[in-house]
């Protein structure tokens, strides 16, 4: 068996699954709760810290990491894995737990412990969806293996580096949405020198409300800096569905990642006034069709549609590439990025932007038969309303 960071394991995968009886753990724990001076200076440190056995279970963890999981004692977490203390989304998801998962291959705390155990330190960065809407977690782990009584043991520590991503992460979303808007009023000025005086006009029009739209983008920078406490204003407004699709197909054909591409609204994109946020709706569905072109070939098409499925409206972004199934696993991460460091943040974006604030649902299907398709879903935002599209107060208990 080969790791994710390709080096040959000593363990098989039934040792992966594997885990000690309860005598063995008590054995454990009781000889690390023992020891006065570990306890001590465990407890003295900020970080979280564990012990973990041979499986990878938790003998011995500290009074922070105790605190932070809502727990009074070690017991409470002793015999589980990390990712199963930390209630992370995946690993309920096989019947043998953390560590077992196709996610667990790329989870940055799995390669840290699995490199302790062939006696190698390590450093890693993990990011941790937890269930139950508990929201996500970034840690810096280490691990480091150590020897007691001939036994292999790992000493697991976590530093939670959630602020700082996040914060580092929403900056870099605006940055990222603003170059995208400048993009695209960057080609139809760059088409004015040549463009016939009905082009002109036309562009001309189309260039003045792209730049409408990156002021909004610039003006929202306050609200954006203010989403780790989720103290955003929304803006709800009832929108229409064919008109704010063509108007996202306009601003990305003229963008430098369009070249030699087609953006098309698909046929049966249906007509429907629905409620929400404007600005935020187009910022997610530019994220989607920029991605899409950026993943296309030259003559490729990107598509975008529409739909309503009884009191929930659907969007969506298709492309005719597939994406290789470990990008697939870590799509929706912070700061993940087939294209370099400080890139790739659109997806996220969308599903930051679209679950926290919209209270709708970001998703996607993949594979070679039907290339990529994005989904944004929203509930509860349908309306019959078909004029007075600015009108809003009788919609804000939708956000609320």
């Amino acid at each position: 068996m080969v790791t994710a960071w390709g080096e040959k394991m000593t363990a098989t995968d039934t040792t992966i699954r594997q885990r000690s009886s309860i005598e063995e753990l008590y054995q454990q724990s009781k000889y690390f709760s023992e020891h006065w001076n570990l306890q001590f200076f465990a407890n003295a440190v900020s970080e979280y810290v564990t012990v973990l056995n041979k499986n990878r279970q938790i003998v011995f963890s500290n009074e922070p990491f105790a605190k932070f999981l809502g727990s009074q004692s070690n017991n409470n977490v002793v015999g589980m894995r990390p990712g199963e203390a930390l209630r992370c989304a995946h690993a309920g998801t096989s019947s043998a737990g953390c560590g077992t998962t196709e996610f667990c291959k790329m989870c940055g705390a799995f390669q840290a412990i699995m490199q302790a155990q062939i006696g190698k330190e390590a450093v890693r960065e993990c990011r941790i969806l937890r269930d139950d809407d508990l929201g996500s977690l970034d840690f810096l782990v280490r691990s480091t293996p150590m020897k007691i009584e001939n036994q292999p043991f790992t000493l697991f520590a976590l530093s939670d580096i959630s602020h700082e991503k996040r914060r580092k992460v929403l900056e870099n979303i605006f940055f990222h949405d603003v170059l995208n808007t400048a993009g695209g009023l960057m080609g139809y000025l760059e088409l004015l020198p040549e463009a016939s005086p009905s082009e002109k006009e036309e562009f001309i029009n189309i260039a003045h409300d792209i730049s409408i739209d990156l002021t909004d983008q610039i003006q929202a920078q306050r609200e954006l800096a203010n989403a780790e406490n989720s103290d955003i204003v929304l803006n709800p407004t009832t929108l229409h569905s064919l008109t704010l699709l063509p108007m996202i197909a306009s601003t990305y054909r003229k963008h430098r990642v369009s070249n030699r591409k087609q953006i098309v609204i698909d046929s049966g994109a249906e007509d429907f006034i629905f409620v929400s946020d404007e600005g935020l709706m187009k910022r997610i569905l530019g994220n989607l069709t920029k991605n899409a072109l950026e993943a296309s070939q030259a003559g490729d098409i990107v598509t975008i549609g529409c739909k309503r499925r009884e009191n929930e409206v659907q969007f969506w972004v298709h492309n005719s590439s597939a994406m290789p199934r470990n990008v697939q696993l870590q799509m929706f991460q912070r700061s993940f990025s087939t294209k370099g460091g400080g890139r790739g943040l659109g997806t996220y974006s969308v599903k930051l932007l679209t679950e926290r604030w919209l209270h709708g649902h970001a998703s996607f299907v993949s594979n070679t038969e039907d290339g990529t398709i994005f989904f944004v879903t929203l509930s509860g935002t349908l309306t019959e309303q078909t004029s007075d599209c600015r009108s809003t107060s009788s919609f804000e208990n939708i956000f609320a």
